[in-house]
């Protein structure tokens, strides 16, 4: 490149107008340091190459970051300049000053680069319960636990942790989140926009060119060498498990993640999503092309287990190093129905593992990797149970993520707690326990729909039956139920009872384009009302809030967690941990 500043140059005051430049990482980017990034700067219209100038405190930055620029006169036959630097590094912690001019306009950001101290954890299991509310642990405790006389009989493993932190979720262009850029920010540590993960999302029609950062897993097997697993009861191309290791700011191109997930190569990939990794001509495919991701991982050394039975068959052999179990075409189904009612997908896919099979059968594999791991367990209907008004099941599949976590605390006791584990969601929804819902469902209502639900004294305690051993009550059509209640509503029809025979379907598609009405399968049930929503048109299902959300944690670098943090700070508390930002010897 011509001149890309040889001289250093000064801080510049930033140009405030419509054509200052954007640069990627953004302001106050908090940065790893050794870990991979891309610079860009983008210019708001054509400019001259030669009057150019990037700096990063006051150096060239090609210089400061031994890279080659790449400069594009015209971004996507535009008239608008781009300067890119791939790959990068800074390997020195401190405060970056990053200056870039076109001669007439600049704009300055700021970077922070944080090195570690010495690792602290062999492993790292970082579980992730998508869209796990407050309401969603509570409920969980009271039907997992029980509660006399106001006192809870017993503690959730994931609340019974010495360490505990509020997180802010919101992503660098907006307050609301979704589970894509807050996974990213776990996996990362940088900000990113919403259905974004892994890159700073720019100005270019190419969903797959945008400044990439480094993920977690990339960070973890490049500098450690150690395993890694990424477990969901999701389709695992979706948001969070994806966010894992893809680079994309489009969450949809399941195709491409699939691509992904086979280039990053896991050692353990498990979920739902079978749809997009068959070809073509093959039943229930989702591809676009004839290439057979199954066939792939398996010639790559995968054993692949496309049910429980073929899960628990292959996990703890002493040959299974590498492990790819895809259990339906779609998501999985949750514990609810698989366990007691045999709705949704069971009957497709009827063996199923639970979360806790999975989470068992990664834990085999991973250990044998004398370098340690990092682990990813999400339990994510939780989020979709949540968006359909469907809180029996999210309930039901958070005290399955709670199994799985203490199942995980188990484990690491036996082994002298040498495993940092972190329990968080990834964003909330606006959810709150209210009281209880007083309905007998074996016979026709004696009170209108609103007059059935008791809140402050008239809550009282539920009746669902005593749990089983593993924290699940037999059955939810009992006469005093948890009143779980949204404060983000699309319109649709209230009955007050669970979904028996499948999980809810609050809405179908509205008469206009791209708008959606109340569901009238419920309609003409006993009681039922119609319930004019909150939300847009445009919306089928509750929506994702903005409040900060929980953080639990235990074991090495564990304190770390603790008051009022970011999302991003999860990465760093990982990091830390694994010592990942060491300097170099």
């Amino acid at each position: 490149m011509r001149h890309l500043i040889i001289a250093a140059v000064a801080a510049v005051a930033c140009n405030t107008g419509a054509i200052a430049q954007t640069i990627y990482p953004i302001d106050r980017a908090d940065i790893l340091s050794g870990a991979r990034f891309d610079l860009k700067v983008e210019f708001a219209a054509k400019v001259d190459q030669d009057k150019v100038r990037v700096t990063i405190n006051g150096q060239d930055a090609a210089a400061a970051l031994k890279a080659s620029p790449d400069f594009i006169e015209r971004e996507d036959n535009k008239d608008q300049s781009a300067l890119v630097l791939r790959g990068t590094t800074l390997d020195t912690p401190g405060a970056y000053t990053v200056v870039a001019s076109d001669g007439v306009n600049s704009r300055t950001v700021t970077w922070n680069v944080f090195g570690t101290g010495a690792r602290k954890a062999k492993n790292v299991i970082l579980f992730i319960g998508d869209g796990l509310s407050p309401a969603h642990r509570v409920a969980a405790r009271l039907l997992a636990k029980g509660i006399a006389q106001g006192k809870s009989l017993g503690k959730l493993a994931m609340d019974d942790m010495p360490q505990m932190a509020l997180v802010a979720t919101a992503g660098s262009d907006s307050i609301i989140t979704d589970s894509a850029n807050a996974a990213s920010a776990f996996a990362t540590g940088h900000k990113a926009v919403v259905n974004a993960m892994g890159v700073y999302a720019d100005r270019t029609a190419n969903p797959f060119d945008d400044p990439r950062v480094e993920t977690i897993t990339s960070l973890v097997r490049r500098k450690l060498d150690l395993g890694i697993g990424i477990v969901t009861n999701t389709e695992v191309e979706d948001a969070t498990p994806a966010a894992m290791v893809a680079h994309t700011r489009r969450r949809n191109t399941y195709n491409d993640i699939v691509e992904q997930f086979f280039a990053a190569g896991p050692d353990v990939l498990m979920g739902g999503g079978l749809a997009n990794f068959l070809p073509k001509g093959a039943p229930g495919s989702k591809r676009a092309d004839e290439t057979d991701y199954v066939a792939k991982f398996k010639e790559a050394g995968y054993v692949y287990a496309a049910t429980a039975t073929e899960l628990a068959a292959s996990a703890n052999k002493a040959d299974t190093r590498k492990l790819l179990g895809l259990f339906a075409l779609g998501n999985m189904d949750g514990v609810l129905d698989r366990k007691f009612l045999k709705g949704g997908g069971v009957a497709k896919s009827p063996d199923q593992p639970d979360l806790t099979q999975q989470m068992q059968a990664a834990l085999d594999v991973l250990s044998k990797n004398g370098n340690g791991f990092f682990l990813m367990v999400e339990s994510g209907l939780i989020d979709k149970y949540a968006h359909a008004l469907d809180f029996d099941r999210a309930v039901y599949d958070t005290i399955m993520l709670d199994n799985a976590v203490r199942l995980a605390r188990e484990w690491s006791a036996k082994r002298g707690d040498d495993t940092l584990i972190l329990v968080v969601a990834d964003h909330n929804h606006p959810n709150a326990l209210v009281g209880t819902i007083n309905d007998d469902m074996s016979t026709l209502p004696n009170a209108p729909l609103r007059e059935r639900v008791g809140v402050y004294d008239k809550a009282g305690f539920p009746n669902y039956p005593a749990p089983d051993a593993e924290g699940y009550p037999a059955r939810i059509d009992v006469s005093r139920r948890l009143a779980i209640f949204s404060a983000s509503l699309p319109d649709h029809y209230e009955t007050l009872r669970p979904k028996l025979d499948h999980p809810n379907e609050p809405t179908v598609k509205g008469d206009e384009a791209n708008t959606f009405k109340a569901n009238e399968k419920h309609k003409e049930l006993p009681g039922a009302m119609l319930r004019l929503g909150n939300l847009p048109a445009m919306m089928g299902a509750s929506v994702h809030s903005g409040e900060d959300v929980i953080l639990t944690a235990t074991g090495p670098g564990s304190d770390r967690v603790r008051g009022s943090m970011d999302n991003t700070e999860v990465f760093r508390v990982i990091a830390d941990a694994l010592g990942l930002g060491q300097p170099k010897q």
